[in-house]
């Protein structure tokens, strides 16, 4: 994350914190822009910062405002204020992107028709990530803190890590680990206490949209990001590894809610195995693969009708997920409170 605060502070936050919190030594402002109208470098400022870049692959040299404030870039109150609102704003953005995206060019819009999808369903499911976000991210933040000021075991050049090897390792690792992780904290989450508390809002979504791919009760969405953070301070991981993979994250995240079923693998959990795990409840918790499921007798095989157009949103296809689904509903849930349909009929069990 040093990296990211790096770009943000140089574009958009070293103004935003000099005019906020500025300097109490009015000198120390006007002699940074003497110095920045002189072309020179900023280190004889009579201020604390020094500039240290993020990485060796590219310096951001700061500018004036990057000494114009009381809070300079390694002031923990500025970096903790800064990494809550680029995992909020930028997370929220990021979700709106791609799962926009995937609804507009991937998303099988007859699912609207199906009689378990939602009245309103779409409005509900960006209300629900726009309601968890904020709440997610400041439970995030002390990860990101304590990346930033140099307590994980993130790295930079290969010479800073464990070789060239674990360069190519790293990636199959991180989806071991917390693929083995979020498999033991999803199906804690289906326990009948803890479900009805923190789970039920994202089962709420019997067909989801690309949108319920972070429509989550924040502690839910959290429990289940918890490996992703852990990692780093568990494992060395490359900086530039990390941000390629938290995008990874994002876009599988949306993948297997968008409702189309590509892969037929029996390892990938995609798409159609998620739809069973919505679907059904009690099936397929992994994330990435079906490994844990098939080890912990949770595998459900996505029905062959899904990958088949012609039979994929069949009435007959249809009636049977319906029977299914309300007889687990029950079991799991209850009465069932969803408000299905154009006309928004409430049906209960």
């Amino acid at each position: 994350m040093d990296i990211v605060l790096e770009i943000f502070d140089t574009f958009a936050l070293d103004r935003i914190y000099a005019e906020i919190v500025p300097a109490t030594s009015v000198s120390v402002a006007k002699q940074a822009l003497k110095d920045a109208a002189a072309n020179v470098t900023f280190s004889n400022l009579p201020s604390a910062y020094e500039y240290h870049p993020s990485n060796q692959f590219f310096q951001l040299q700061p500018s004036s405002w990057a000494y114009m404030s009381a809070w300079p870039r390694d002031n923990i109150y500025r970096q903790g204020i800064s990494l809550f609102l680029i995992t909020w704003i930028f997370g929220l953005l990021v979700y709106l992107f791609c799962a926009s995206l995937s609804y507009v060019f991937v998303f099988d819009k007859t699912t609207f028709q199906h009689p378990k999808f939602l009245k309103n369903q779409i409005r509900m499911e960006i209300l629900q990530t726009m309601r968890a976000l904020p709440v997610m991210s400041l439970f995030t933040l002390p990860f990101f803190l304590a990346e930033v000021r140099g307590y994980g075991k993130l790295y930079d050049a290969t010479a800073d890590g464990p070789g060239m090897w674990y360069n190519f390792l790293q990636f199959p690792l991180f989806i071991g680990f917390t693929d083995f992780c979020i498999y033991w904290i999803h199906r804690w989450l289906h326990c009948p206490a803890v479900y009805k508390a923190l789970h039920k809002p994202h089962h709420k979504w019997i067909m989801p949209t690309p949108y319920a791919s972070h429509a989550f009760h924040p502690l839910d969405g959290y429990l289940q990001s918890v490996p992703y953070h852990v990692f780093p301070f568990i494992f060395p991981l490359q900086k530039f590894a990390y941000i390629g993979l938290f995008a990874f994250i994002n876009f599988w995240t949306v993948f297997i809610h968008d409702g189309e079923y590509v892969s037929t693998s029996p390892i990938v959990n995609g798409a159609a195995c998620h739809t069973m795990h919505h679907l059904y409840f009690n099936y397929n918790y992994g994330q990435f693969t079906t490994l844990w499921d098939r080890l912990g007798g949770s595998y459900r095989k996505p029905n062959e009708e899904l990958f088949r157009r012609e039979t994929k949103m069949a009435k007959e296809e249809w009636e049977k997920q319906v029977k299914e689904m309300e007889t687990v509903v029950k079991e799991v849930e209850g009465d069932d409170d969803r408000v299905y349909g154009a006309e928004g009929e409430k049906k209960t069990q």
